[in-house]
């Protein structure tokens, strides 16, 4: 089956189909630039999370740039960063069942690729698949450092299942992958910073109990967007996994940024639209619905229209009350911010990427639909 684009390079803006998944390059450049001028002097690495762009290209410029690899969620998602020219993957999760493991050992052959674990009966299974395809795999130990998802519990309980996978032959104890996940969005920025203070407090205590268990601890690894700096400038963490800061969202927006020292970054992700039908006064429809943006932590915004808003998503429609701030004609085309950039690119084929009004370049999203 042929994959249909809706654009092509030279094309300009206004050319391009609808729904489209648009990349501002300029934007999206300043917030690569912009995050590492926010962490100069500070010691960490950066291990961008692709999950939130599922694109080689993107990974390459972030590693081009001086981020050490990528971490991602799934080893599909692996697999495309691998074959798309990534060298130094971590899947920031657990991986189980035997295809994948099959498929994780595989990749582990052609490339860095480390992975999580917080089960000793999976530790067992990533043993015995790193036996059958011949590997040595770095596993790291996810602790539960707030978050409340993965991750066993810090002090003993890390420290034997750190035990187990040094006692491995086909694996090594890479270190801890401890990401609190659930303070990226608290919306105060001294709730952020408390949650991160606690579970700083955690790694502390695991690190602690690894060393007088004789394990050394060679990384620390965890941290997204909305917290970033706070374990950076732990002196803690090694490494930290920003994703959404390339392209920001409705949600991120929402979150205080004063006073956290992070900076406030840009959006560059824009969800293009064409207004299909003006059914009355003050509503106007467009051809963006569910299946166009996802709206799991709200619904989009209208880009440059304040005052318009995009009240209701149904799967090929998104309904706009327009409350007087704007008018819209049939065929007149808008942006949308998503909501949450993650499972929007999911979505869709390509980023088509803008500068200057023009379309510069498609990159595919080669792990679209990369969930296994």
């Amino acid at each position: 089956m042929s994959t249909y684009l809706p654009a092509e390079v030279g094309m300009p803006l206004a050319e391009v189909d609808t729904p489209g998944l648009i990349l501002d390059l300029d934007a999206f450049e300043r917030n690569l630039a912009r995050l590492n001028e926010s962490l100069a002097g500070k010691r960490v690495m950066v291990r961008p999370h692709a999950k939130s762009h599922k694109c080689p290209r993107i990974a390459l410029r972030q590693i081009a740039l001086g981020a050490v690899g990528v971490c991602c969620q799934k080893v599909s998602e692996a697999q495309a960063l691998v074959e798309g020219g990534v060298n130094d993957v971590l899947i920031a999760n657990e991986v189980v069942g035997a295809p994948k493991l099959k498929l994780l050992t595989a990749l582990a052959q052609r490339a860095r690729v480390a992975v999580c674990a917080d089960n000793a009966e999976n530790v067992t299974a990533l043993a015995a698949a790193a036996r059958a395809a011949a590997v040595r795999l770095d596993v790291l130990v996810e602790i539960n450092v707030g978050a409340n998802r993965c991750g066993v519990e810090p002090g003993a309980a890390a420290v034997a299942l750190a035990c187990r996978i040094a006692a491995s032959p086909n694996l090594r104890f890479a270190g801890l992958q401890a990401y609190q996940g659930a303070a990226q969005h608290l919306r105060k920025v001294e709730e952020r910073r408390a949650a991160i203070e606690a579970a700083v407090a955690k790694v502390v205590q695991t690190k602690s109990a690894l060393k007088a268990a004789g394990i050394a601890c060679d990384k620390v690894t965890g941290a997204g967007t909305g917290t970033y700096l706070f374990e950076a400038a732990s002196a803690v963490y090694d490494e930290i996994q920003p994703g959404s800061y390339i392209f920001m969202d409705v949600d991120y927006a929402k979150n205080e940024w004063t006073e956290s020292g992070i900076p406030r970054f840009e959006h560059s992700l824009f969800v293009w639209t064409t207004v299909m039908s003006r059914p009355a006064p003050g509503r106007a429809v467009v051809d963006a619905g569910l299946k166009a943006s996802s709206v799991d932590s709200g619904m989009p915004r209208v880009a440059d229209a304040p005052g318009v808003e995009y009240v209701k998503a149904s799967d090929e429609h998104g309904v706009l009350s327009l409350n007087g701030a704007a008018d819209y004609r049939v065929g007149d085309k808008l942006k949308l911010i998503p909501g949450h950039c993650d499972p929007t690119v999911n979505l869709y084929d390509c980023f088509v990427c803008v500068r200057d009004g023009r379309v510069e370049d498609l990159w595919p999203i080669t792990a679209r639909g990369a969930v296994w």
